[in-house]
């Protein structure tokens, strides 16, 4: 190779956007910056948060994520320079505990699915369905005599807490214990001065994820967490550290991914009540496109980092081994060269290859239950609230979509409607036997048989 032929950084950095999906105006211009990166840039290097590499189309996001020389190991004992796992910037109070299987590449991360995959496949979440509707009944009582509810607080925020608590084995009555810490994480800026009582709710939260590692190690009951503190991964008991991070993992996609999906769409279908009563009216026949529609158009989990694992080069562009890549899920599911009309959501969309769950080996492990769990509240509220509207005035959505689309707050009115049984409270404790009993969180390969929640 000759002088003239050396290809230095400004060369494979030539194409450059100064890309900052933390930025406070990042979400209000998200549509104008997704078109201008695919029309000019799809592939860009960014200088913000340290530098890294910013994959905006969908051609480009399909081949990196799936690519061998693209790691997400979060390399936290140091021995893999700029291995930092998922998140661009490495957030500080994670930067000493990996983010579960989606910071570990493979054997380990095949390892530790193959120990999930039991109680999180389509026929294990399917089991849960009947416990699914009474959380989701018994929240909606709280509030139907009412006529009015905060969508997020009243029933988005509950639903996927409790039934998250109850297939790791946790007692369901704790569900307040994790589930402000878990999105207040998301939704709280770093300089917030709410940071100091956050973090003491994840103390509290941790110590209680901690304690029930313990208490089930010595003595077995079913769930996710008896799961793991049996295993043995490559031939070693993994540390607790290690367990902490998979089970923080399960616990914040299984609340906060889910919530804010459900928020958006009931937001859009006050906003088009038109399409809501043609959902609610063909429900049989469009609530599955719908669902995939909605996860493809509001993307709840943005993107994901990674870092390149090997010296590379795609279409042109050279990448070097330690650099830092965010695959964009969600600009990539606004590329008009996949998706026809793609900033329009089209409730009967064929062929919806979306990247919402991201994609390859570390493709969201918990999306059956996602689906699930957002139907059956969707279902509900159609059915009991029919005529519910929105009140953009006091709406809240997070400042930031950097790690979650979400809302903090999504207000409604409705005529007001009859209870139908028992309230949440009384509900969870029925729940809490009911789980018990019946084993509930055992692994799909031991209790096939759906739960029986009688009158």
């Amino acid at each position: 190779m000759s002088v003239d032929d050396v290809v230095t950084d400004d060369d494979r950095k030539a194409t450059r956007y100064e890309f900052d999906r933390h930025a406070a105006d990042y979400r209000d211009n998200f549509l104008p910056i997704t078109q201008e990166m695919q029309s000019k840039c799809p592939m860009a290097w960014s200088d913000t948060h340290g530098g890294h590499w910013v994959a905006a189309g969908s051609k480009e996001v399909f081949a990196l994520a799936r690519s061998a020389d693209v790691s997400t190991d979060h390399d936290i004992h140091g021995k893999r320079k700029g291995y930092k796992g998922i998140a661009i910037p490495t957030m500080e109070r994670a930067s000493g505990v990996r983010g579960g299987i989606l910071e570990m590449d493979d054997p380990e991360h095949h390892e530790f699915r193959a120990l999930l995959n039991p109680y999180l496949s389509p026929a294990a979440v399917k089991r849960w369905t009947p416990f699914i509707d009474e959380i989701v009944r018994a929240s909606i009582n709280e509030k139907i005599e009412t006529g009015s509810i905060d969508f997020v607080d009243d029933l988005a925020n509950i639903v996927p807490a409790v039934l998250t608590l109850a297939m790791m084995g946790i007692p369901i009555a704790k569900w307040t214990i994790y589930n402000e810490p878990v999105h207040a994480a998301v939704y709280t800026p770093p300089d917030s001065p709410d940071i100091p009582r956050i973090a003491e709710m994840h103390r509290t939260m941790g110590i209680d994820l901690l304690t029930n590692l313990f208490e089930i190690r010595e003595n077995p009951r079913p769930g996710l967490i008896d799961a793991l503190a049996q295993a043995t991964v490559l031939g070693e008991k993994p540390d607790d550290m290690e367990l902490l991070g998979i089970l923080s993992l399960l616990i914040g996609g299984g609340f906060d991914t889910t919530t804010a999906l459900t928020a958006h769409s009931l937001e859009w279908l006050s906003q088009n009540p038109d399409k809501r009563t043609i959902l609610s009216e063909e429900r049989d026949t469009l609530l599955d496109s719908a669902t995939e529609e909605f996860l493809r158009y509001f993307t709840p989990a943005p993107g994901d980092g990674r870092t390149f694992s090997a010296d590379c080069t795609f279409d042109g562009t050279e990448f070097k081994e330690g650099e830092r890549l965010w695959l964009s899920w969600a600009m990539a599911n606004r590329d008009p060269e996949l998706f026809d009309d793609p900033n329009e959501v089209d409730l009967e969309r064929r062929g919806n290859r979306h990247f919402s769950f991201g994609l390859g080996i570390h493709r969201c492990i918990g999306s059956n239950m996602a689906r699930q769990v957002f139907k059956r509240m969707l279902v509900a509220v159609l059915d009991r609230m029919p005529d519910y509207k929105c009140d953009p005035e006091t709406t809240v959505h997070y400042d930031s979509i950097g790690v979650i689309q979400g809302m903090r707050n999504l207000p409604a009115t409705f005529t007001p409607g009859p209870r139908i049984g028992p309230g949440l409270d009384e509900t969870l404790e029925k729940l809490q036997k009911i789980c018990d009993e019946q084993r509930l969180a055992e692994p799909i390969t031991k209790k096939k048989s759906e739960a029986q929640i009688g009158d």
